[in-house]
C-alpha cells in the first residue's frame, strides 16, 4: 500500500501542474523539450508534469500509477536510479532527434522507459522473478509498442522511442551501481584486512 500511495502522490504533482497549466492557457507547455533549442533542454526535467490536455493526463496517469508501484517493489531506490537515468536519458534523446519547432510535452517518455525496464531488467540480473514480473508487463503493455514508430504527428514517437531505449540502458546500467548493501560488505572486508 505504501508504494502505492507513493505513486499517486507523484502523479498528483502532475495533477496540480495541469490545474495550474490549464488555468494559464497550456502555457506552462512552452517549458517542454523543444529539440536543438539549448534553453528547450530546461524541458528534460519539465515535460513529464506538463500534459496537452486533461485526456493526456488521464491517459498516462493510470499507466503511471501501476508502474511507479511495481518498480518500488524492489525499493524506492531502485525506482529514484531507473527513473533519473529515463529522465535524462530520454529527455536528451527527444532533444537530439525531435523534429525542429517542435515542443514535446507528457510523461510518455517516461512511461516507455519504466515499461522497457520491467520488461528488460530481469535479462540483465537473471532474476527468475523479475524475469516474470517483465513478461507480466510486457502481455499488460505491449501494445505501446507501436507508438515508438512515426504515426501521428500529434504524437511524439522520438519521445516514446528514446523512452523505451532509455528503459533499457536503466535495467543494463542498474545491476552495475553500487548498492549499500554492496558498500557496507567491501567496507567490512577492507576492516578485516581481506
Amino acid at each position: 500500500m505504501q508504494n502505492l500511495a507513493f505513486a499517486l502522490r507523484l502523479v498528483g504533482v502532475a495533477w496540480i501542474v495541469q490545474v495550474i497549466n490549464m488555468m494559464l492557457g497550456y502555457g506552462l507547455n512552452a517549458f517542454g523539450i523543444r529539440p536543438g533549442d539549448p534553453y528547450g533542454l530546461l524541458g528534460v526535467f519539465a515535460a513529464p508534469f506538463l500534459h496537452g490536455g486533461w485526456d493526456h493526463l488521464i491517459a498516462n496517469s493510470m499507466t503511471a500509477v501501476v508502474l511507479i508501484t511495481m518498480i518500488c517493489w524492489s525499493g524506492r531506490r531502485v525506482f529514484w536510479r531507473s527513473s533519473l537515468i529515463i529522465l535524462l536519458a530520454s529527455g536528451v534523446g527527444t532533444w537530439l532527434i525531435g523534429g525542429a519547432g517542435t515542443v514535446h510535452v507528457g510523461a510518455s517518455g517516461m512511461i516507455y522507459g519504466w515499461v522497457a525496464f520491467l520488461i528488460t531488467r530481469g535479462l540483465f540480473t537473471k532474476k527468475l522473478s523479475q524475469l516474470a514480473g517483465g513478461v507480466v508487463v510486457l502481455l499488460l503493455y505491449g501494445s505501446l509498442w507501436t507508438g515508438i514508430l512515426p504515426t501521428d504527428q500529434a504524437i511524439s514517437w522520438q519521445g516514446h522511442l528514446c523512452g523505451a531505449l532509455a528503459g533499457i540502458l536503466a535495467a543494463w546500467l542498474m545491476p552495475k551501481m553500487p548498492t549499500a548493501t554492496r558498500a557496507v560488505r567491501t567496507a567490512g572486508r577492507a576492516s578485516l584486512g581481506m
